[in-house]
């Protein structure tokens, strides 16, 4: 019998356990309405309950129309312990009608339906504790701080307060603090306390059932940390300015600006020495006029007495250039009896340095000089020239005179000799070439002539452009350049 006894018992353990049923059952229903749950529970006691959602055709639902209840997760004053999002139509596998089980805690959950569009279906349970006894228990609440302290027990430099509330019935709804007499705020994170001296911070919990729990307090001091020894002397750099030529030797003068940094005590003072001499204090920037090369040296020191090593710049001062550059015009060509340019003349530009020159023609705009000149319009022509150095130097314009006279082939004796081609008024920039018989651009393009419309005159400039692109007296882009001012000129209209 005892045998018996011991195997029954043995085969008991053995066996699964009863699952544990709910406690209560709650239930949410729903119909083609987008606008609210068709029924809900406004209250419930903790523990553990079956969830049921039916939003089907016994509800109500004709049209199908699809709904969730969701419980809200992240709304703060509200339980986030329960994760339930059930999804049902009158359709799925279930005809809309699902359970499921969760556990309650005390206190408030928020629900709403999570399809776009049915924003308005929302609501509130409210979890009481179990038995429906109220929760008249206020919270434990308590605070710590942490941080590194001296031997006195004071923290160095900075203390973290950490509040802390539990409470066992209807759940922390609220934890404050308030620092060094200032009011009341709520607490989210651990609080650090910076400020050197005592301080004060009061704390106190409420829950979810309006107790509020008698006010706490944790004094502590906060002191300054003990300066750290400095060791690292500066930082100290050199900054060299001035114009500068094509070898990158410094025009006329040279400045050196010294700055030093130092992020423990502080810089005390920066010296230098030049080319050679003893250091001394530096107290701004040092200009160098003396030609040639120098060497300059420098070092700093912290208010702990560490100094830098020594550092150098080295750079070359050469003496300004202030004298402008001589130019001389040349004009050469066949000369009659009484010195006219039989056909042409050739202006040739020199100047006695290096640089640009520049040239302009009777009233002309001042063009850049690459080659000699030549002028070939009939009558008296003034070239002007300058010269400018690479020291930006200019000098005086040098002009000449002279007077150029038919050579007895000149296509176009009485010449349009303006220097760019014009048309009725707007320069189009294009240098008024000599076309080879004596006559300019100017002249072939005929502004004056006689046109029978506007068209004809855009066409016959077509025509003497596009020969001379032939003949390489033009550029297309400069043909284009004539034939646009023509179309928008007024010439034949």
């Amino acid at each position: 019998m005892k045998r018996f006894l011991l195997l029954l018992a043995a085969l008991m353990l053995l066996s699964p356990a009863a699952p544990a049923t709910a406690a209560q059952t709650l239930t949410w229903t729903a119909d083609g309405d987008v606008t609210r749950y068709k029924s809900a529970p406004a209250s419930a006691v903790a523990g553990a309950t079956t969830i049921v959602f039916e939003n089907s055709e016994a509800t109500g639902n004709t049209v199908g129309m699809p709904h969730t209840l969701t419980f809200d997760t992240t709304t703060a004053g509200y339980n986030h312990d329960v994760t339930l999002n059930i999804l049902a139509n009158p359709f799925d596998a279930n005809n809309g009608r699902h359970e499921a089980t969760v556990t309650l805690t005390p206190g408030k959950y928020r629900y709403f339906c999570s399809i776009p569009g049915h924003g308005t279906m929302v609501g509130e349970l409210v979890v009481t504790q179990g038995g429906g006894e109220p929760d008249t228990t206020p919270p434990t609440v308590s605070a710590q701080a942490a941080g590194n302290r001296d031997g006195d027990g004071n923290y160095i430099g900075s203390a973290t307060v950490t509040v802390t509330a539990t409470d066992s019935g209807s759940g922390v709804d609220t934890v404050e603090y308030s620092l060094d007499g200032g009011a009341f705020q709520a607490y989210t994170a651990p609080v650090a306390v910076t400020a050197a001296g005592a301080h004060t911070v009061r704390y106190r919990a409420t829950d979810k059932s309006g107790n509020a729990s008698a006010e706490g307090s944790l004094a502590f001091t906060v002191v300054a940390p003990e300066p750290e020894e400095d060791t690292t002397p500066p930082t100290v750099t050199a900054q060299l300015a001035g114009d500068r030529d094509g070898e990158g030797n410094y025009v006329g003068t040279a400045t050196a600006t010294l700055t030093a940094t130092d992020a423990g005590s502080g810089v005390a003072r920066i010296e230098y020495s030049l080319d050679g001499a003893a250091f001394t204090a530096y107290t701004g920037a040092v200009v160098v006029g003396t030609p040639g090369m120098h060497m300059l040296h420098y070092r700093a020191t912290d208010n702990a007495g560490n100094t830098s090593a020594e550092q150098m710049a080295h750079f070359t001062v050469v003496e300004r250039d202030d004298t402008p550059p001589t130019v001389t015009v040349e004009v050469a060509g066949e000369q009659d009896d009484t010195g006219a340019y039989v056909g042409g003349a050739t202006v040739t530009v020199s100047a006695s340095e290096a640089g640009t020159i520049q040239y302009s023609l009777d009233t002309g705009a001042w063009t850049a000089y690459t080659a000699p000149l030549t002028v070939t319009g009939l009558g008296a022509h003034t070239v002007r020239a300058r010269a400018t150095d690479a020291a930006g130097n200019t000098s005086a314009d040098e002009a000449v005179t002279f007077t150029v006279v038919s050579d007895g082939e000149d296509g176009c004796p009485v010449s349009d000799t303006r220097p760019t081609v014009v048309i009725d008024g707007e320069d189009t920039g294009v240098p008024n070439k000599d076309t080879g018989n004596g006559c300019t651009i100017n002249d072939l393009v005929a502004e004056h002539g006689d046109y029978p419309d506007h068209a004809a005159f855009v066409r016959h400039v077509e025509t003497v452009t596009a020969a001379l692109v032939t003949g390489g007296t033009l550029t297309k882009r400069q043909q284009g350049a004539i034939v646009r001012a023509a179309a928008r000129s007024d010439i034949g209209s």
